[in-house]
This record gives C-alpha cells, sequence and structure tokens, in this order.
C-alpha cells in the first residue's frame, strides 16, 4: 500500500493531531510549575520541551508505544482476519481520544491523554468483539489491569516523593538559610535542570499515545514493520512540541497557578518527582499518566506546607475529568469505528 493511499493519510494526519493534542494539554501540564514557578517564560519553555521532549520520544518511546499498539487489543488477531479493520479501528481510537482532548484543553482542564488514547483503543476492542470480529477474551485484560493499577499507584508516589523532596529542602535549607530568597533564586537554575527531565521522561512515555495506534495501523496495511520507523517517531515528537507552542498556555495556567503556590523549590521537588516516576514506568513498558503524576506531585508539595496551602475546588474539578475520561474516549471510539465502517471507509 502507498505512503499516499487516503487511509494511510487519514492515519497519519490523525497522529499528528493526537501528538498536537499532547503538546497542548499533557506537555503543557509538564511544564506548567516552571512557568508557575517563575522559574522559565512560556518562550523558554518551549525551547526546552522542543529539545527535551523531542529527545525522549525519538530515543526511549519504543517500549511503551508497543504496549498502546499491540498490548490491548488483539489486532494480529484483526489483522488476519482483515488489517483495514486494524487501521481503521486504530483511526477511531486516535480521532476519539484527540477530539476529547481538545474539548478538555479549551476548558483549561488537564486530563490524561493516556486514558484518553487506552480508553479509546478499548473502546475499538469492545466495537470489535460486539461485532463478532473477535471474541471479549481476547482483550488483554491482564494488561489493561497492569496499565489501570499503575494510574492509582503513580500519583500516590509523586505526591509521596515529592512530600519527602521538598520537606528535606524545607527544614534542612530553606529554615536554616539567612536569606531563604536566595536560596530560591539558586534553585531556578535547578528547576531548569528537572524541567528538561521532566520533557525527556514525558516524551519517553507520552508519545506513545499518538503514535501507537499509528503504528499499529501503518504496520496492518504493511507500512511498517517489526521495528516502528524513526519517521513515525519524529512525527510524534514534531507534533508534541508544535502543539505546546500554540495552546499550550491554557493548561499550564491551571497547573502552574491555581492548584498551589509554585517557588522554585516547590517547582523543582514536583518536577523531579514527577519525572522520576514518568521514567521508571517507561522503562517497564507501562502506559502512565503525566498528568496524573504531576499533578499528585503539586498536591503532595502543597500537603509539605499543610492542607490549607491546596485549592481543593480545583483538584475536585480535575478529578471529575480523569474519571470521565475512559468511558467517554471508549464510547466515542466504539461510535466512530462503527461509523467509518458504516460509510465504507
Amino acid at each position: 500500500m502507498s505512503l499516499f493511499d487516503p487511509l494511510v493519510l487519514l492515519l497519519v494526519a490523525a497522529g499528528l493531531y493526537m501528538a498536537w493534542n499532547i503538546g497542548a494539554n499533557d506537555l503543557a501540564n509538564a511544564m506548567g510549575t516552571s512557568v508557575g514557578s517563575g522559574a522559565l517564560s512560556i518562550k523558554q519553555v518551549i525551547i526546552i520541551a522542543g529539545i527535551c521532549e523531542f529527545a525522549g520520544a525519538v530515543f526511549f518511546g519504543k517500549r511503551v508505544t508497543s504496549t498502546i499498539a499491540k498490548g490491548i487489543v488483539p489486532v494480529d488477531s484483526i489483522s488476519a482476519i482483515d488489517p483495514h479493520l486494524v487501521a481503521v479501528g486504530m483511526l477511531a481510537a486516535i480521532l476519539a481520544a484527540g477530539f476529547w482532548i481538545t474539548l478538555a484543553t479549551f476548558y483549561n482542564l488537564p486530563v490524561s491523554t493516556t486514558h484518553s488514547i487506552v480508553g479509546a483503543v478499548l473502546g475499538f476492542g469492545l466495537m470489535a468483539a460486539y461485532k463478532g470480529i473477535i471474541g471479549f477474551e481476547e482483550i488483554s485484560w491482564s494488561v489493561l489491569g497492569k496499565i489501570v493499577g499503575s494510574w492509582l499507584v503513580s500519583p500516590l508516589l509523586g505526591a509521596l516523593l515529592a512530600y519527602i523532596i521538598f520537606s528535606f529542602i524545607r527544614y534542612f535549607i530553606l529554615q536554616k538559610a539567612d536569606d531563604p530568597y536566595s536560596i530560591e533564586k539558586k534553585f531556578v537554575f535547578l528547576q531548569t535542570m528537572t524541567a528538561c527531565y521532566i520533557a525527556f521522561a514525558h516524551g519517553s512515555n507520552d508519545v506513545a499515545n499518538a503514535i501507537g495506534p499509528l503504528y499499529a495501523g501503518l504496520n496492518a496495511l504493511g507500512m511498517a514493520g517489526l521495528n516502528i520507523p524513526i519517521w513515525v517517531m519524529v512525527l510524534g515528537g514534531l507534533g508534541m512540541v508544535v502543539g505546546l507552542a500554540t495552546w499550550g498556555h491554557r493548561v499550564i495556567e491551571t497547573i502552574g497557578t491555581r492548584i498551589t503556590e509554585l517557588t522554585p523549590t516547590r517547582g523543582f521537588s514536583a518536577e523531579f518527582a514527577t519525572a522520576s516516576v514518568v521514567v521508571l514506568h517507561s522503562y517497564s513498558s507501562l502506559p502512565i499518566s503525566t498528568t496524573h503524576t504531576l499533578v499528585g506531585s503539586v498536591i503532595g508539595v502543597g500537603l509539605a506546607g499543610g492542607l490549607a496551602a491546596v485549592d481543593l475546588s480545583v483538584i475536585g474539578k480535575i478529578a471529575v475529568s480523569w474519571i470521565v475520561t475512559v468511558p467517554v474516549a471508549a464510547l466515542t471510539s466504539a461510535l466512530i469505528f462503527a461509523g467509518l465502517l458504516g460509510v465504507g471507509i
């Protein structure tokens, strides 16, 4: 099949759209603490994220991409019946997740792009099972269980690690310093380093949300082999950077200023904790939510200053958006998949 086949072009365009969404929402989450603490301007964040996100996506993003592409729905079994079904199903999944993230970004809500794409791929699988293409038992429920488990653990790990790091800085550095303000100024440089760290970590895990389904579709159509093509990785990395640059400021404001007051020491603690948890899960091939982990870390930093330092109303809105993401993405994906087949795509 040619690269200029309409279905292939639709898949590539949808993958780029999803990557743009990830940059606008999820990468903005990752970099919001740097802006909120005053360590970096939005322009500086775009430059740093552009380099480090791209590097993480291209050089360390293949593990999680394989899980998203083939670990949830038995695409090989579906492809044996009709490769076209895999391509259409993955197109539906990308579109469903992308539409939901665009809506959430419009309302400044930091939703999980990982939840969105996992829910959307699951929706495709459920509709395929409903139509008798596969059995419901063929969906990898054990893999889904591991993914969901990591979603529950990651924000708690982020909160705990950020709480410990900031408490250590607070008690052993800030409270013993003659001039705490000068310490905060020194942490601006350190937070720049953690911004690079978190951008790399984000690229390594969340690029899979865009290119995992894209790769699965291209592979089914004979456009990609066992190894993920480098141009697919590059497409995902570039799309995320463009998303941050063009629309990321909306969610940056929510993460950086609305949950709790952030200073360079607080931002450093949240970013270091988040990036460490994300890299650990990337190495384990598990797609986790950078959003969940970062919000957990920011809450952990806020709790280190007392519960009153955390805006619970903002957290409540974020939590609701998290809860509805998977079912909304799954239902939308299932309907789009059925609709695309219905119109003969």
